[in-house]
């Protein structure tokens, strides 16, 4: 599966000229980078299929490449990470990311553009607080949803103050998968 685009592949894929993908391009309309010293543009696949959605263009050859949810998971235990897939199977067009680092989050949330983001706050608290800030001050992950994962035994942050950090939803241990998973589809359902 290509992961980055040229204006040549692109203008092929949307059945245009080279030139008005260029012209999107340079709009700011399709995002993507240029290479250094070099006049070549390159357009993530993320975007390029973001792009076509949103302008309601066919997504042609990428259809059937394209995942129908992202999740990032940041800092949970490997088991629950396991049955989440076993709930959120590939099969039902879930892609999984899983991370044990803040920074990698970061880079994570750029390169694949998650349409889920659940942090296990237990990893930092602090740390995950910033994540979200940054994550809401991006235009292009305003509509990203975000999960914080708390434990029981944390009092010193209650669900209200979480959301009104940025937080979509806040589930507090035990974990109740089937809740979460249920939860999970409900607001990708309303989001779309």
């Amino acid at each position: 599966m290509r992961k980055v685009f040229t204006t040549g592949q692109v203008a092929k894929i949307c059945k245009v000229a080279p030139r008005t993908v260029s012209k999107w391009f340079d709009s700011g309309r399709l995002k993507g980078y240029r290479i250094p010293g070099s006049q070549d543009r390159q357009v993530p696949r993320e975007h390029l299929v973001r792009f076509l959605k949103e302008h309601g263009m066919p997504l042609g050859e990428l259809e059937d490449e394209t995942p129908e949810c992202k999740l990032l998971l940041v800092g949970l235990y490997e088991a629950v990470v396991a049955i989440l897939r076993e709930h959120l199977q590939k099969t039902d067009g879930f892609k999984f990311e899983i991370t044990a680092s803040f920074f990698e989050a970061g880079i994570l949330t750029e390169a694949m553009h998650p349409d889920v983001i659940m942090i296990d706050l237990r990893l930092g608290r602090n740390e995950a607080l910033q994540i979200c800030k940054n994550i809401r001050r991006r235009p292009d992950h305003q509509n990203t949803i975000l999960i914080a994962l708390v434990s029981a035994e944390d009092l010193t942050l209650d669900n209200l103050t979480l959301i009104q950090q940025g937080f979509n939803d806040v589930f507090r241990g035990p974990l109740n998968i089937d809740l979460l998973v249920e939860q999970i589809r409900r607001m990708l359902a309303e989001r779309r």
